[in-house]
């Protein structure tokens, strides 16, 4: 009776071990497959937003927002000692900041516009630009305000910022017109180009995808072959206990 028992007992122990092999790696399989279906839907996504861009157009004597990646042109003068400096900016190999002013235009709108690179090296000392006290005109993509990642510590330390955010200027300045900003690329006051679209292309998603739908089948291939081997074990030794 009692070697019945004990045996009866090692049987639950085993099939319950074969519930928790078939559980476990059937969630991985589902996660990889969940996952490459994400990849393949930010694939859709990245081709509508590229095509949105490519379809931006070119504006100029603006009085609402422009659509995000749209080619515009203001004219206007900047606000010289509202200029605040983005940090941790490199070019070509080389440390800087990016200068940040904003800027009214023509029809008395706010604008905030990133005007480029300044090399500053590993100094921490103030940054200074040169800027035009004049009417000028500029040239630029606009790219809507959106979420960006955390911060650690203040954004604002002196003049510099860590994170390009309208909330740096709106004890000063109040309120912008626009929720954005132009990435300037010509014109007087303009400093060398550093930023590109943080943008992922629509094959590399794609080549995640099949990358998790890979893992996937390799996880549900692991899952049948040693469930296989747990049950052939299991009935290797219940015959050896009869």
């Amino acid at each position: 009776m009692t070697i019945r028992v004990l045996s009866n007992i090692k049987t639950s122990l085993r099939s319950r071990r074969y519930v928790v092999w078939l559980f476990f790696w059937s969630v991985l399989v589902l996660l990889g497959l969940w996952l490459g279906i994400w990849q393949w839907e930010r694939a859709d996504d990245k081709r509508e937003l590229l095509a949105r861009k490519n379809a931006a157009p070119a504006l100029t004597d603006m009085t609402h927002t422009p659509v995000d990646g749209a080619k515009v042109t203001l004219e206007g003068r900047y606000l010289a000692s509202h200029t605040l400096y983005l940090d941790n900016r490199t070019l070509d190999g080389r440390l800087g900041v990016a200068v940040i002013t904003p800027f009214v235009d023509t029809h008395d709108q706010l604008w905030l516009i990133q005007r480029g690179f300044m090399e500053m090296g590993v100094s921490r000392a103030e940054p200074s630009a040169a800027t035009p006290f004049k009417i000028v005109t500029i040239k630029g993509e606009w790219e809507n305000a959106g979420e960006q990642g955390p911060i650690y510590g203040p954004n604002r330390e002196g003049s510099r910022v860590q994170q390009l955010n309208l909330d740096a200027w709106s004890e000063t300045l109040g309120e912008f017109d626009h929720s954005g900003w132009v990435h300037a690329q010509h014109g007087e006051g303009v400093f060398a180009s550093w930023w590109e679209p943080n943008l992922i292309s629509p094959s590399r998603h794609i080549g995640y995808a099949f990358q998790w739908w890979g893992l996937s089948i390799a996880a549900c291939v692991v899952m049948l072959i040693g469930g296989r081997q747990l049950l052939k074990d299991s009935k290797n030794i219940r015959e050896h206990d009869d």
